[in-house]
């Protein structure tokens, strides 16, 4: 204090001699003025200089306390930087992916890496995630999402948690240590979960303070046996109470797998429930012998996730829990007698036997495979364990609940069989339209050599016409396993429901009234006009036929046709796991034809699947509708409508399709395509074609339509002939070819012509969709033609490949 009071007074002396010397007041202020900047400098410095090492290093960030901060067991935790570098992960995280990668680029599949990616865009830009993502790899499956964080949201903060299965053993010993291990011992019950070595994986609090006389004691990894003795009457105590305690009476319940019918060599691998019950307080049994022991295991079976039942000696039902009931069936309050009564008649017998075999031999365990009354055609494994000392019980029954995987079954197999049938109805179809293309052809140019009036003319007519009707069912055979050439237009809903409006009234009739609803705002679709018609068409025809078949012939009724608008937050609320979330416009097709029995609601989209009489209908129907929405984008479900008062009103089909947007690179196909046409119209230069088909007939007809057309046609029979063509030397325009061949197909053929010749566009036939094959040749200047096709229309369609070479040339 005393230095800086002195330093004070020689400023102001100086300051004063200033003053006195020059006697001129600015220049003092000016002096004064300087020595204040150099004195504040003076200051800082001093500041700066004395902080220490300390001082520095608090102010550099402490990732250290951040890390300890973020261990949490179970979770995996990372911090990134705005170059998705890793700043610090906890241990787990280091654990599952390593410390070589940061998020978004983990050691996950594919599909997860771009979910990731997507996750880590839409937090940087919106402040997190958005949403919990699921991601995977080759063994396990986690949750992720994705923070900013920081002052300056420089940060990012990733959170990935395990998804566990949920195995059963896994879920009773997590009950054994939770509030379910607490109920059980509040009944006076002591319960361990026991592996196939004999060592606890979980006990409750009773069975702890009984045997450890703690009941937080961690008995785990402890033989079980250890903790039990017998006397010279072979009564059960615990170790630690000894003779002092009461007796015991142990129930072993194994805990088997289900899809495991090893038997009872099964039995002694699989973990166990050992139950210890009091036997001096009268646990005994269901009967008259010990019925305080009743409410004490129901209370401890109803808990349970595994499905377990009682019965006595004689077989008849004691008990069952919530889980045994679902998992056989069992609806209403009331147990049937027998367990016979649950399983088909041919089982009866053998199930009879076993019970009572468990009943009234020996204390052992084992299985049986068994078909249930409600699912007679898929076989379960059912458990038996005899049991002792609990009174009129004597066999302990177990069923797992199967409902979910059995579901899951039953999805893989349709979809196998739909995959199945759509290939065969695709190779049919293929094969079917090279003759329908030879027929038209034939036909287009015989008529060219008539006229009207000719004695054979109609005749012509008449075949050309059948071709194109035969051309229609091809296209239904395509339609239901998603290969059909569709001709997709921007639209809107409400438009299409109009055009065929008149038609429907027709169809329906005049006792059938029609509604339509449309919602504002909706959004447009991309789809082909043609087919929407016909999915259209077709649930009206199937309402009609439905209100027909409820009240008569002149039955009365209604169909109703609603649009709606449908947005992304809409279906992430709805929580499918199908429909991805976007913005969609619905179309809901609902009737009163008195609904969809339950039992037919799965095979409704099956091919060949019909509820008609014989003769009445082909099954192809919903079939072709579900697969012209799916290769539309969409989705579609079958469900019943309900009244009021919660009764079945009729059928309602609901399908979304995707609201669409124009990509850059459908704009530009699609103003191609129209100059393609309009230069097609005026195109008269001519050309040399290769043309390459391995069917005689179609190579026969598309020659003679070329080459009538004004071209000179070169032509191969196969892929390797057509190369060969190439490599003599030939000079070609274009190359004309069928897509599926012998030997080498024409895409293959077309990649090896292209290193010959670069430029040489590429026409290909086909009867499969033009948009998977876009997909799966991926061939620069591909041009694609549909079969059947007419003479006419690919003598344009080569008129118009060739004009718009020569333009862009």
């Amino acid at each position: 204090m005393v230095d800086t009071l002195a330093v004070v007074a020689a400023v102001l002396a100086s300051v004063a001699l200033v003053q006195y010397a020059t006697g001129n007041a600015t220049v003092t202020l000016a002096y004064a003025g300087g020595l204040t900047v150099l004195g504040l400098l003076s200051f800082v410095a001093a500041r700066y200089s004395s902080r220490t090492p300390a001082d520095v290093e608090a102010a550099t960030p402490d990732w250290s306390v951040t890390v300890a901060a973020i261990e949490h067991p179970g979770e995996a935790v990372a911090i990134t930087d705005r170059a998705n570098r890793l700043v610090c992960a906890n241990a787990a995280y280091e654990l599952w992916f390593g410390s070589s990668h940061a998020p978004p680029r983990l050691p996950v599949d594919g599909i997860s890496a771009e979910v990731l990616a997507r996750v880590a865009r839409t937090a940087w830009r919106d402040g997190n995630g958005g949403e919990v993502v699921t991601i995977s790899d080759e063994e396990h499956n986690w949750t992720a999402e994705a923070q900013v964080a920081g002052r300056s949201d420089e940060y990012l903060v990733w959170r990935f948690t395990p998804i566990l299965k949920n195995e059963p053993v896994q879920a009773v010993a997590r009950a054994m240590a939770g509030p379910l291990g607490r109920m059980i011992d509040a009944a006076g019950l002591a319960v361990a979960l026991v592996g196939p070595d004999g060592a606890i994986r979980a006990v409750n609090p009773g069975l702890a303070r009984r045997a450890a006389g703690d009941e937080h004691a961690s008995m785990v990894g402890m033989d079980f046996t250890s903790l039990l003795r017998t006397d010279e009457r072979d009564r059960i105590f615990f170790a630690r109470e000894g003779k002092q305690g009461s007796p015991q009476t142990l129930v072993s319940i194994p805990l088997l797998d289900p899809a495991d019918h090893a038997g009872p060599a099964a039995s002694a691998e699989a973990p166990a429930l050992m139950l210890l019950l009091d036997t001096a307080v009268g646990l005994g049994g269901w009967g008259a012998e010990a019925r305080g022991q009743t409410p004490q295991l129901e209370a401890l079976l109803e808990q349970l996730p595994l499905g377990l039942a009682m019965t006595d000696r004689d077989g008849h039902f004691l008990f069952a829990n919530p889980a045994f009931r679902r998992a056989a069936g069992i609806e209403g309050p009331d147990l049937p007698p027998y367990p016979s009564d649950l399983v088909i008649a041919r089982d009866k017998t053998a199930m009879s036997d076993a019970v009572r075999r468990f009943g009234q031999g020996p204390a052992n365990s084992g299985d049986i495979a068994v078909r249930l009354r409600g699912d007679p055609e898929e076989p379960v494994s059912l458990g038996l364990a005899g049991v002792r000392g609990l009174g009129e019980a004597a066999v302990l029954l177990s069923l797992a609940d199967t409902t979910e995987e059995t579901r899951l079954k039953r999805q893989v197999a349709q979809a196998t069989k739909m995959q199945a049938v759509g290939q065969l109805a695709g190779g049919v179809a293929h094969d079917f339209n090279n003759v329908l293309t030879a027929i038209i052809g034939y036909c287009d140019l015989m008529l060219l050599r008539h006229t009207p009036g000719d004695s054979d003319y109609d005749d012509i007519q008449q075949i050309k016409a059948n071709s194109n009707r035969a051309a229609s069912l091809t296209r239904q055979l395509l339609a239901f396993s998603r290969q059909q050439t569709l001709q997709p237009e921007v639209i809107q809903l409400p438009d299409i429901i109009s055009e065929v409006s008149q038609l429907m009234k027709r169809l329906l009739g005049a006792k059938i009234t029609l509604r339509t609803h449309h919602d504002r705002d909706l959004g447009p679709v991309r789809a082909d006009p043609a087919q929407l018609e016909q999915v259209i068409i077709n649930l009206a025809v199937n309402a009609r036929d439905a209100i027909q078949a409820r009240g008569g012939e002149g039955a009365t009724g209604t169909l109703s046709f609603v649009t709606r608008r449908v947005q992304a937050q809409d279906i992430r609320r709805m929580g499918s796991e199908i429909i991805p979330a976007g913005d969609y416009t619905v179309l809901i097709a609902e009737d009163t034809g008195g609904g969809i029995p339950a039992e037919i609601l799965p095979k409704i989209f099956e091919p060949f699947f019909t509820t008609k009489e014989m003769g009445k209908g082909t099954g192809l129907g919903l079939s072709t509708v579900y697969g012209i929405v799916k290769q539309s984008g969409g989705f579609i479900f079958a469900s019943n409508a309900k009244s009021a008062d919660g009764r079945t009103r009729g059928a309602r089909f609901t399908i979304y399709l995707p609201v669409h947007t124009a990509t850059e690179e459908e704009l530009a196909r699609a103003e191609a395509e129209e100059k393609q046409q309009a230069a097609a119209q005026s195109w008269s230069g001519g050309g040399r074609i290769l043309l390459v088909e391995d069917e005689d007939m179609v190579r026969a007809v598309a020659e003679r339509a070329l080459s009538r057309a004004g071209y000179e046609v070169v032509t191969a029979s196969d892929g390797d002939e057509g190369l060969e063509r190439v490599r003599e030397g030939g000079k070609f325009d274009l190359v004309v070819s069928d897509v599926v061949m012998p030997s080498m197909d024409g895409p293959a053929m077309a990649r090896e012509i292209r290193k010959l010749a670069p430029r040489l566009p590429v026409l290909f036939m086909s009867g499969y969709a033009e948009e998977q094959l876009r997909k799966d040749i991926d061939i620069e200047g591909m041009h694609f033609i549909a079969k059947p096709f007419s003479v006419q229309q690919i003598a344009d369609k080569v008129a118009g490949v060739l004009a718009g070479k020569a333009r862009a040339g």
